[in-house]
């Protein structure tokens, strides 16, 4: 079997189980557990999978703001429709940034009574026309490749509210490893968001769920809700929802422990 082929067998095993294990793959594809792992990291350097102790996980590659706009954009909408039924009148809203949580920017009621605080510009953007939705936008570094404030600054600004609710942007969610960013300076004002919220609200499309990235932000315990797609299979949600985290599908459909 050329190189070419092994690896594309070893993320068509990705793909299939989640997870793989460098002896599994070993055994499985007739090669020594050092080619293996020799595949295993032209893979992480081409950016399509993250490497862990022993194995390695699905990875999501990783695009600028104005790739990601374009990108799944029915998805995106049925999470966001979804994630906007969760607001009420008199919260503390904190959003995160990504066009996922633009788009539940856009679907927040008109009538909605709220504050809503972002490091986002194009979410501050976007409400700036609500009629009844006071803005707080944070101030700190724009990172320019996802068009969010980043940094000390951002953080402290953060330990100021108390939110009701917390709507955050997923670049990777793993059972296991929990939730993931590809950059460092978003994980610490993630972790900020999540600290300073009652609710946590991930959104994650179906190809975010059960892969990896290089950072970890938290472990899933901290999320309260999952909001995904309605293709989503019913076997798949049942392990989050098996962690006590209530999932929303895009049709609406609602479950929890």
């Amino acid at each position: 079997m050329l190189k070419e082929q092994r690896q594309q067998r070893i993320l068509d095993m990705l793909h299939n189980e989640g997870s793989v294990l460098a002896s599994e793959l070993s055994e499985a594809l007739v090669v020594s557990e050092d080619t293996i792992r020799r595949d295993l990291r032209d893979l992480f350097e081409a950016g399509l999978i993250q490497r862990v102790h022993g194995g390695a996980l699905l990875r999501v590659p990783r695009m600028d703001y104005i790739k990601r706009q374009e990108e799944e954009i029915a998805q995106k909408d049925e999470i966001a429709r979804a994630a906007a039924k969760l607001v009420r009148s008199g919260q503390v809203i904190v959003m995160d940034g990504g066009t996922t949580t633009l788009q539940v920017a856009r679907y927040l009621p008109r009538d909605l009574r709220a504050t809503v605080v972002t490091n986002s510009p194009p979410i501050a953007v976007e409400l700036s026309e609500h009629p009844t939705v006071e803005v707080v936008l944070l101030g700190g570094r724009l990172h320019k490749a996802s068009q969010v404030t980043v940094g000390v600054e951002t953080v402290e600004a953060l330990r100021t509210y108390q939110a009701d609710i917390c709507m955050l942007g997923v670049c990777s969610l793993h059972l296991e490893v929990g939730i993931c960013a590809p950059e460092l300076d978003e994980v610490y004002v993630k972790r900020a968001m999540i600290a300073n919220a009652a609710e946590v609200v991930a959104l994650a499309s179906a190809k975010k769920l059960n892969t990896a990235s290089p950072f970890v932000v938290a472990p899933l315990r901290e999320v309260t809700h999952l909001v995904t797609e309605s293709s989503v299979p019913e076997e798949v949600l049942k392990d989050y929802r098996y962690l006590g985290i209530t999932t929303i599908r895009g049709d609406l459909h609602t479950s929890s422990v």
